[in-house]
């Protein structure tokens, strides 16, 4: 079973020494793209003492390989490169594909989008969007308060009471829950807004204050899956309004919020902004989607005037070793399931519902419904 990983513009990688043995055991060989690890802290001959073999070019990686792991969606020139059959894991992006669904289809590779992992209690192991949201509401955390020109924590010195900072985080999922934990920890006056209901509870029980306008539609806006539904513009209005009373007593806002297929929905506008105290510090989690900060741009700090800054790229990739270890322990989670061990080979249970909701591809077609597919029959 030839098992292949491939580099990737982040600082993340796939595979690390621990899962490389791990796949090994299951009758892999591990064949690594050059310096794919390199940036994640693991260099090529760490990674070869762990059993990989170090291959030059993604191509040479992927000739051969039944299984290809990879962090975001490779480029055509690789996918073309993949024999028939290969089964592909990544981090695939399906919503903005521009093509590459059907690329994948006409090269038929097996493609597996390992971000539509079901958020079911088996699969936990399996949820990178989890595992990969924690690290960056922490980071964001860290990044703000590094931008930040003053103190985080309430101190009483002889020279006076410093007051602790107030930090309002946007979005209460596992990276906003994550981002509220960690600014707690670091001392600050925390409060949260989300638009579902069962957050409300989360963000009491570390400490931080909820914040929403609680309607009849907010009771009911939560999708079955867990994610926020889209609110109507009714509502948006409303909870607008509430927010930019909030905010202008803020000194740190974090935004989270994400909707699975859409553009990120705007959050902050440039009033609310110019509302905030001079030296505020905003960070855009989602700015990769659009953005929930007007004005915020992915990968750039931008300064606003009167100390004022927008981050945009408060990103794991800044701490891309930790972010490599989740990850590649989410992928062997999964692809773990779909080896038989006796025979040392791919096994997949096409009607297995983690597969069903991760296979994009299969066979020469587009397979999964949500972009127009149809799983064989």
């Amino acid at each position: 079973m030839h098992i292949a990983v491939l580099a990737d513009t982040s600082t993340r990688v796939a595979i690390t020494p621990e899962t490389i043995r791990k796949y090994e055991a299951l009758g892999g060989t591990v064949f690594v793209q050059q310096g794919a690890g390199a940036q994640a802290g693991m260099l090529d001959g760490d990674l070869e003492a762990s059993g990989a073999r170090i291959v030059e070019g993604a191509d040479a990686a992927v000739k051969e390989a039944d299984i290809i792991l990879a962090v975001g969606r490779p480029e055509e020139r690789i996918i073309r490169a993949c024999k028939p059959g290969a089964a592909m894991f990544a981090t695939m992006d399906p919503y903005r594909a521009n093509g590459s669904l059907e690329i994948m289809a006409d090269a038929r590779v097996d493609a597996f989008a390992m971000e539509l992992m079901p958020r079911i209690t088996r699969a936990q192991s399996m949820d990178i969007l989890s595992s990969q949201a924690s690290l960056a509401g922490y980071r964001a955390v860290i990044d703000a308060a590094s931008a930040f020109t003053r103190l985080l924590p309430m101190m009483m010195t002889a020279a006076g009471t410093i007051p602790s900072a107030q930090v309002f985080v946007m979005g209460a999922g596992v990276a906003g829950l994550q981002a509220i934990a960690t600014a707690r920890r670091l001392g600050a006056s925390v409060s949260a807004t989300d638009v579902r209901p069962a957050t409300r509870e989360q963000v009491a029980s570390l400490g931080a204050k909820f914040v929403a306008v609680e309607d009849e539609e907010f009771l009911a806006a939560e999708s079955a899956g867990g994610y926020a539904k889209q609110m109507s513009k009714e509502y948006l209005a409303k909870q607008a309004e509430l927010v930019a009373a909030h905010i202008a007593k803020q000194d740190i806002v974090i935004t989270t919020a994400l909707i699975p297929g859409r553009d990120a929905p705007r959050l902050i506008t440039r009033e609310m902004i110019d509302s905030m105290r001079p030296g505020s510090v905003l960070v855009d989690l989602a700015v990769e989607r659009g953005g929930n900060i007007k004005g915020s741009k992915a990968g750039e700090i931008v300064e606003l005037g009167r100390g004022v800054r927008i981050i945009g790229n408060s990103s794991i990739d800044r701490i891309g070793t930790t972010a490599s270890s989740l990850y590649a322990r989410n992928m062997y989670s999964f692809i773990s399931k779909l080896v038989d061990r006796d025979q040392q080979g791919l096994a997949i249970d096409w009607d297995d519902e983690l597969v069903r909701s991760t296979n994009l591809t299969r066979d020469g077609a587009i397979v999964h419904p949500a972009f127009g597919g149809a799983q064989p029959g």
